[in-house]
């Protein structure tokens, strides 16, 4: 829409209220709210001011004054708020440069799609995440000087079978059993069902939902693909909604990537592509019906995966995931159809269309604008450089022989290997100026003082393991 169908929209809708959304560097929506009078057309040029420094990792408090400009194509009606609501995801800007601000992640997506032209190599980029979530009843937690716990439950959990729930029909999913049962095992059908509706509401276009693997109503929501910004855009709503059409119904969503132990995690496979003139340029006659461009893109990515684990894997909790057995891929291979490998091809179509490259790596907590951003500069610099993926691995990676699994390289095990890896290899995400050193340097200080204070605190399993040492 423009300004003028955006104001017209709400004159139809009977809109009170107007709310600003933005994106912050750990992936969070932020947002305020203004009364309909103040909505114009000026604001879409002119912006509206905010506190910058108290977000996390933006400005100082020196030079707190900043600008969210709203961009009208984004507008929708929010589904959860009572007034009726126009909500706008906007960019943010210096107030007097008018320069985007170089640590806005949705500006870093806009600098990535504007580099991926100027190289000529296409001029879309495509992205289409399969990102899954727990549904819990239950959740509580605390952490303090003496005491450290966290408790999550769910009414189609394993661990319930033997509860007095009054009445508990015996209907519970077994850990790593979860993968596409029938009612009354899923038990969150219904709930699923209404998620998709509100997204298809508010413009989100959804292929198919599903339980996934693990107990505790773990799903699956994935959405048609669409260009990098866009399905950026799409990803924040999407959390938006599941989050609030779970907290609405009594129960509570999260994109925690490990929040049980001994099951499978959350991931976010990212599946991605570039088009040029209206023709894809992944597809070819090379492996698994590649083109050579295609090849080139996973080398650039499997150069890179250790440095990119740090924005597609951006937590301490992503590595708990990242551990062999659970379906989540560790080892730096590719592969047609092979699920243990890093990167995949997916063969369900022989349509030159429907070829594209999945990166099985990353998980939900991961920010959006910067995971994908970061992956296309990554096979990008792949394509410019010509870097070779080596022979491709039709097999269980899993399963390998020992002296075959000591030669394959593996992710960080940790966010502190994740940073020391962004920090030695980062320049492939300056290019145009996508990412900025600044960026890059401030990234890895938020996130090795996110490491910190996990290893600064007592686990309450060390009191299992050491306490009577």
């Amino acid at each position: 829409m423009t300004p003028k169908e955006v104001i017209t929209l709400s004159e139809e809708k009977n809109v009170k209220s107007v709310d600003f959304k933005f994106c912050d560097i750990h992936g969070r929506w932020q947002h305020f709210t203004v009364p309909i009078t103040e909505l114009n057309e000026d604001i879409f040029s002119e912006g509206l001011g905010f506190d910058g420094s108290s977000i996390r990792g933006w400005q100082g408090i020196e030079a707190s004054d900043m600008l969210v400009m709203p961009d009208p194509a984004t507008a929708i009606i929010d589904p959860f708020i009572e007034l009726p609501t126009l909500s706008m995801v906007c960019d943010v800007e210096d107030p007097l440069s008018r320069e985007p601000y170089p640590r806005s992640p949705r500006g870093i997506a806009k600098k990535a799609e504007d580099y991926l032209k100027s190289t000529g190599i296409g001029d879309t980029a495509y992205f289409g995440p399969e990102a899954e979530f727990f549904i819990f009843d239950d959740v509580r937690y605390d952490t303090s000087a003496n005491t450290s716990y966290h408790f999550v439950d769910s009414m189609e959990a394993i661990w319930n079978t033997g509860a007095e729930e009054e009445p508990n029909l015996g209907y519970k999913i077994p850990h790593k059993e979860g993968y596409l049962p029938v009612a009354p095992m899923d038990q969150f059908q219904d709930l699923r069902n209404e998620m998709v509706e509100v997204m298809r509401a508010c413009g989100i276009e959804v292929e198919r939902q599903h339980h996934e693997v693990a107990t505790a109503g773990q799903a699956e929501i994935d959405l048609r693909f669409d260009s990098l910004l866009r399905m950026a855009d799409k990803m924040c709503l999407y959390k938006y909604i599941v989050k609030n059409v779970a907290f609405r119904a009594g129960h509570s969503a999260t994109f925690m990537p490990k929040p049980l132990f001994m099951d499978n995690g959350s991931g976010m496979h990212t599946h991605s592509s570039i088009w040029k003139d209206g023709s894809p340029t992944f597809a070819g006659d090379l492996y698994a019906g590649l083109s050579q461009e295609g090849l080139w893109y996973i080398g650039g990515i499997l150069a890179h995966a250790p440095a990119l684990c740090a924005i597609t894997n951006p937590i301490n909790n992503s590595y708990k995931r990242l551990v062999p057995g659970f379906e989540a891929p560790v080892i730096l291979a590719y592969s047609a159809r092979n699920r243990s490998a890093i990167c995949r091809i997916p063969t369900y179509s022989p349509s030159p269309k429907a070829k594209r490259v999945e990166f099985r790596c990353p998980d939900p907590a991961a920010n959006p604008y910067l995971a994908f951003s970061a992956l296309l500069m990554a096979g990008l610099d792949g394509i410019e450089n010509q870097i070779d993926p080596g022979e491709a691995i039709d097999k269980n990676l899993y399963d390998l022989p020992a002296e075959e699994a000591a030669n394959l390289k593996t992710v960080p095990e940790s966010l502190k290997g994740a940073c020391e890896a962004l920090a030695a290899d980062h320049e492939f995400l300056l290019k145009g100026d996508v990412f900025t050193k600044d960026f890059v340097d401030n990234y890895i200080d938020l996130k090795m003082g996110e490491y910190d204070e996990i290893r600064l605190r007592t686990h309450p399993h060390e009191f299992v393991m050491y306490y009577d040492i």
